[in-house]
């Protein structure tokens, strides 16, 4: 399965991203986590020991001057759109409790286009991993789908945006739905997130009508409280562990139908 998780700063994109990686990882699957948010936490809610001293391929200069043929920061000069990337998810990741985990970082520059050295070699990755790799890709994305392209969405099961009950999220959500189906990408659910009551519930899916909730996850202070005292998320809350895999159920079940469908 190809995930890719999106949606409004602060309602929880990494924390379903993280969760569901780990849930297919315990169920024998084998799993890449994309973090592919320029501000970077999957790898510090995964666990990862010294987040911080991950390098993201998108600052990896000497690699991408390798790979394209024209080091980042260059201006005027022809490089490789097709560079060269079947080695880096073994040789540029970091593995834990059966998660391999890749920080891109951001894919473009402040006031660049898409084309650009980094860029290039971002694309190509992510094209390799959506299109010719077996493994379950979860990739936490920022607002936004900029690093999906009509050529990748067909690889992708599943669209999730994380939603919460406000008005600002759900605004996003529906500027990201234009957005995905502008590239051609239909296979779009939410997941509610942060939620205290049914009203909670009601109030999403009256917001976004016609489209399909995977289920939703409750607000919990105790995923707040081991996030600041550096204690494993995955541990803390049995039931959101157990909210997550009912998603993951979820998706496991639409996957298999695509399968027979196809």
């Amino acid at each position: 399965m190809k995930i890719a998780i999106s949606g409004k700063g602060g309602v929880g994109k990494t924390l379903l991203a993280a969760f569901l990686s780990q849930t297919f990882a315990d169920s024998g699957f084998s799993v890449i986590a994309i973090d592919a948010d320029p501000d970077a936490n999957l790898a510090a809610t995964l666990g990862f020991p010294e987040p911080d001293k991950i390098t993201p391929l998108s600052e990896m200069e000497d690699l991408i001057e390798e790979r394209v043929g024209v080091r980042p920061g260059a201006s005027g000069s022809f490089f490789s759109l097709n560079p060269r990337v079947d080695d880096l998810p073994e040789s540029y990741s970091v593995k834990r409790d059966g998660i391999r985990l890749m920080v891109m970082g951001r894919i473009k520059r402040g006031g660049t286009g898409c084309y650009c050295p980094e860029g290039a070699l971002l694309q190509a990755l992510l094209k390799h991993l959506l299109l010719q790799r077996n493994e379950v890709v979860i990739m936490d994305m920022e607002a936004g789908i900029e690093h999906l392209s009509r050529g990748t969405t067909r690889a992708v099961d599943k669209l999730i945006i994380v939603v919460e009950p406000g008005r600002r999220s759900i605004e996003t959500a529906r500027t990201i739905i234009e957005l995905a189906q502008d590239i051609g990408l239909k296979s779009i659910a939410a997941v509610g997130n942060k939620i205290r009551t049914e009203s909670d519930k009601q109030f999403i899916e009256s917001s976004l009508p016609g489209l399909e909730i995977l289920g939703y996850i409750s607000h919990n202070p105790a995923i707040t409280e081991a996030d600041l005292a550096n204690h494993s998320l995955f541990n803390s809350s049995p039931q959101t562990v157990q909210e997550v895999h009912s998603i993951f159920k979820k998706l496991l079940s639409t996957s298999q139908q695509k399968v027979k469908s196809s």
